[in-house]
């Protein structure tokens, strides 16, 4: 409870002169300046993605709410040439939910007709499907009010803008995929109390290329790992502002540029909250930084060739309404005393009105004393002292200490006074003079924040009708953000440019490296690839355990979809050619929940390759049929590559790494360029295997495992008789049992027949040796002898 007090005392005997002094608040009650937190507004709320969709005759309509940036994002009907038959009635409800719905980015001076105009502009409604996803989903949020649930009734579901999306030129590729090759990882924080979702990125392509200065461009950075595109525009265009950044020329302004994105943050949540009327008092803080930062975006990039999209749009749609809100901002919001009294507060000079309350709020004090001053004059002379008190809502009131004499209620009336409360062992009164402050100098604090509120209620308005620009900026800064990232981890580990062909058909790389693999080991040895043509688009690979084949596919894999992403690759050369889609079979994503052997769940992701792949699709696979009778597993592998092979020059691009030499061996494959057969380089030295991890062309003579057991730690006896078994079973020979083992094993079953017979009492006349010949000694001669 805040109040201005003045306490006038008299002396303990009351027939001295009586004395004045002035009570103020304690400072530990004032709290000082402080900057605002630097906390990220966005405040880990969970986003939820609400979805309408529609599909007739071939035609998609989609549309989605987002609510971590309030935003409806819609895509255009995907065209067929099929008749689409609609609900007249359906479709014209939809438009006029559209055109009647509440939307903060357009101006209330717009008119009916100039609000049609406008929306035109946006939304395609000569796209039927899409109006009525649209339509669909407007009914939807209303009806359940997503956000406002616990909002009046009268308060809409905030939308702060319209964005189109689509679906075309996007790589296929599954979850599967995304794991075995590290993409993503996510694995447990260690201060799981501090992360709402209790989880943090590991060791993953996504997490060593993350280098963004801000939540938005993390975000963006995700969208693009899960979107890539063969879009050679849209990549080219990537790449030219990350080989800008990478020049040694450009390295301070690669890094200012970082500096002032780190103060760029969660723009929709702070609209949302001004829609709402949420607003808090670091959001103007935030804000403040957030545009005066994007001001400088805008002036930096001025400076940079305009020949790059990304710096001319920048340059030119950072407008000046930013220099309009920043301004505003700067000059009405007093950012010391908003944190000070942890409300919006104006600084002076704004408005004539608060200025002259303000003033007469802090000439309170001596005022009240001379007030307090008076009263203590007209009590009881047994009343030591006396204060004249402000409180907001309530007024100004007398108060009085409590004397030992009042006890009951009924003591504490006092003629001339009402009685309004007791509190801390302290009278509250209004007394005529109180009654005539109240009169006369009314709710002053009140007044004031209402004055204020109302100012703040003005700020947000032109705020929110600027909203397009501000949404347009942080679109702007966190692409600026996510390629600056990129050029980042580009210039720390040494990637190159990679070439987009769509005339070759397949990938060519030069010295590729495992953006993963090579920052853990301490020598990374690079590989080179090329696919593509007739010649060639079946690669078989065999070699020893441990040689590095699964590491190879891997990297193969990776880079091309970096490239996708439109990042630089870990190769001196990289030259990628048209790929729609990446299919793995390298690793079982094994799970109880859903119900499949390890075995058919490598066959479903095989079967997903065999339907899907396309001509222009790579396909990885490592050690497929391993999970069942290897007859049959070498079976089915041969049957795949077989079958893809059969297709000629419309076959996949397909690696596969495999130890069953039988398939060469046996010649299960037929000869022609199609296929190349690729091993990885070793060399034995003396009893020890030496691997190179370099690929090159020919076959594995053997694949080496008994080395590997010796690797891992089985002990050699057990090593030297299954290669002894291995040996026998190639050259078809019979197994017999070890001669040393068997014999070592039947001195000890003799050894327990005897300890049981000496353990036996033959005095003993309940002894049945009948009983010990059937149950001992019988079924132990099959084993001894």
């Amino acid at each position: 409870m805040a109040s201005l007090g003045a306490t006038p005392s008299r002396t303990p005997q009351g027939s001295g002169p009586r004395e004045a002094s002035v009570r103020f608040p304690s400072p530990a009650a004032v709290p000082a300046p402080r900057e605002a937190e630097e906390e990220e507004v966005e405040e880990e709320e969970l986003a939820e993605i609400h979805l309408c969709v529609l599909w007739n005759s071939g035609y998609l309509g989609i549309a989605y709410y987002d609510t971590s940036d309030s935003t409806i994002h819609f895509m255009p009907d995907a065209p067929d040439h099929e008749s689409l038959k609609l609900l007249q009635r359906g479709l014209e409800i939809s438009k006029q939910r559209l055109l009647s719905g509440n939307y903060s980015f357009i101006p209330d001076s717009m008119t009916a007709t100039e609000k049609i105009l406008f929306l035109s502009s946006i939304i395609p409604f000569d796209c039927l499907l899409t109006v009525r996803a649209l339509g669909g989903l407007l009914k939807f949020l209303g009806r359940r009010r997503i956000g406002v649930e616990l909002e009046d009734y009268n308060v809409s579901v905030p939308i702060l803008g319209f964005k189109k999306f689509v679906l075309t030129h996007l790589v296929n590729i599954d979850q599967d995929t995304y794991s075995v090759l590290q993409i993503f990882k996510s694995e447990s924080h260690p201060s799981v109390y501090k992360v709402a979702s209790g989880l943090k990125e590991g060791l993953s392509l996504f997490g060593i290329l993350n280098r963004c200065r801000c939540k938005w461009g993390e975000k963006l950075l995700r969208l693009w790992f899960t979107r890539p595109t063969h879009d050679l525009g849209e990549l080219n265009s990537r790449l030219d502002v990350i080989q800008f950044f990478l020049l040694p020329q450009n390295l301070d302004m690669a890094q200012m540029l970082h500096r002032l994105l780190g103060h760029i943050k969660n723009v929709p949540l702070i609209l949302k909250r001004m829609k709402l009327s949420h607003t808090k008092v670091s959001d103007w803080q935030v804000l403040y930084k957030t545009v005066y930062s994007a001001l400088g975006l805008r002036d930096a990039c001025r400076s940079l060739p305009k020949s790059i999209q990304l710096f001319r749009d920048i340059a030119q749609e950072f407008s000046d309404d930013l220099h309009h809100i920043a301004s505003l901002i700067g000059k009405v919001v007093d950012f010391e005393g908003s944190l000070a009294e942890n409300r919006f507060t104006v600084l002076p000079n704004i408005d004539p009105e608060i200025d002259e309350k303000k003033r007469r709020l802090m000439g309170l004090p001596n005022f009240l004393t001379e007030i307090a001053r008076k009263e203590l004059e007209n009590l009881d002379s047994r009343i030591p002292s006396c204060s004249v008190i402000y409180i907001p809502l309530i007024g100004f009131l007398l108060c009085i200490p409590r004397l030992s004499s009042m006890v009951e209620a009924s003591d504490f009336e006092i003629d001339g006074l009402d009685f309004m409360f007791l509190s801390e062992e302290k009278l509250h009164y209004r007394s005529a003079r109180t009654k005539e402050l109240d009169a006369l100098l009314g709710d002053l604090h009140c007044e004031i924040r209402d004055q204020e509120t109302l100012l703040m209620y003005q700020l947000q308005c032109q705020v929110l009708a600027r909203a397009a620009v501000l949404t347009r900026v942080l679109d702007l800064a966190s692409r600026l953000d996510v390629l600056l990232a990129l050029a980042s981890a580009a210039r720390d580990y040494g990637y190159s440019r990679p070439r987009y062909s769509p005339q070759v058909l397949g990938v060519r790389i030069q010295n590729g490296r495992h953006p993963l693999m090579e920052l853990c080991a301490r020598t990374f040895v690079p590989n080179s690839t090329e696919c593509g043509g007739d010649k060639g688009r079946v690669k078989v690979i065999t070699g020893p355990n441990s040689s590095g084949k699964s590491i190879y596919l891997k990297q193969v894999g990776l880079i091309v979809f970096m490239a996708l992403v439109g990042s630089f690759v870990p190769a001196e050369e990289a030259e990628i050619g048209a790929v729609d889609a990446i299919f793995t079979r390298i690793h079982s994503c094994e799970s109880i929940s859903l119900g499949l052997s390890t075995f058919m769940i490598d066959l479903n992701q095989v079967a997903k390759a065999v339907n899907n792949a396309t001509a222009q699709s790579l396909v990885l696979i490592d050690e497929f049929g391993k999970g069942t009778n290897t007859v049959d597993g070498l079976a089915l592998l041969a049957a795949v590559l077989r079958h893809w092979l059969a297709l000629g020059r419309t076959c996949p691009h397909i690696f596969v790494a495999t130890n069953f030499l039988s398939l060469v061996q046996l010649q299960l494959l037929p000869q022609g360029p199609l296929v190349q057969y690729l091993t990885m380089e070793t060399c034995e030295d003396g009893n020890d295997l030496v691997f190179f991890y370099q690929v090159c062309e020919g076959v594995a003579k053997a694949s080496h495992a008994s080395h590997t057991a010796i690797q891992a730690g089985l002990p050699n006896r057990l090593v030297a008789r299954g290669k002894e078994v291995s040996d026998l079973i190639r050259s078809g020979k019979p197994i017999k049992p070890v001669k040393d083992l068997l014999k070592k094993n039947q001195m000890e079953n003799c050894q327990t027949l005897v300890d049981k017979f000496m353990k036996l009492d033959l005095e003993d006349p309940n002894l049945d040796l009948n009983v010990f010949m059937n149950q001992e000694v019988l079924p132990a001669a099959t084993s001894i002898l």
